[in-house]
């Protein structure tokens, strides 16, 4: 029994442990110029809002979450994500693996107008690390997901992690 209390201890250390952690790197990497919503929240959330995606294509391809729209970072284009968000006081929210690049893209959204811009706390990654489901091109669920770079695949504590 004891045993039993001892593993499960260890098991929430390094679980808050972790969390501390990716709170850091959010904190280093952040601006937190868009406020973030958990991904319980997101999950949740009985309102109406629009999901983006602003990770990669070959990222999105592998796995994304229900309902989001890709707008990808790179190749990110403002005027035609507006021509499909024409309603400025939408609730948006955007992702990426982490939230450092949803950060990005959803500055750009508020700048353009944008009133009700969120930024998911901890990505893709944090969304399956809840064991919530992601779907893959087909709309399938999946447990693949592409991890963008192999120093950020640390941050993936759950689901099948594929590099390209």
């Amino acid at each position: 029994m004891k045993k039993l209390l001892f593993i499960i201890y260890i098991g929430i250390s390094i679980s808050g442990f972790s969390q501390k952690n990716l709170e850091k790197m959010l904190k280093h990497q952040n601006r937190e110029s868009i406020p973030y919503i958990s991904v319980d929240s997101l999950k949740n959330l009985k309102e109406n809002f629009i999901l983006l995606d602003s990770r990669e294509e070959r990222e999105f391809k592998t796995s994304h979450l229900k309902d989001a729209i890709y707008v990808g970072f790179n190749f990110f284009n403002l005027d035609s994500v507006k021509q499909n968000l024409p309603n400025k006081d939408s609730k948006i929210i955007v992702y990426c693996a982490l939230g450092v690049r949803s950060e990005a893209i959803a500055e750009k959204l508020k700048e353009a107008g944008y009133k009700n811009v969120f930024n998911l706390y901890g990505g893709i990654f944090e969304w399956k690390n809840n064991d919530y489901e992601v779907v893959n091109s087909n709309e399938k669920v999946t447990d693949s997901i592409h991890i963008f770079s192999k120093k950020w695949s640390k941050w993936l504590k759950k689901g099948i992690k594929v590099y390209e």
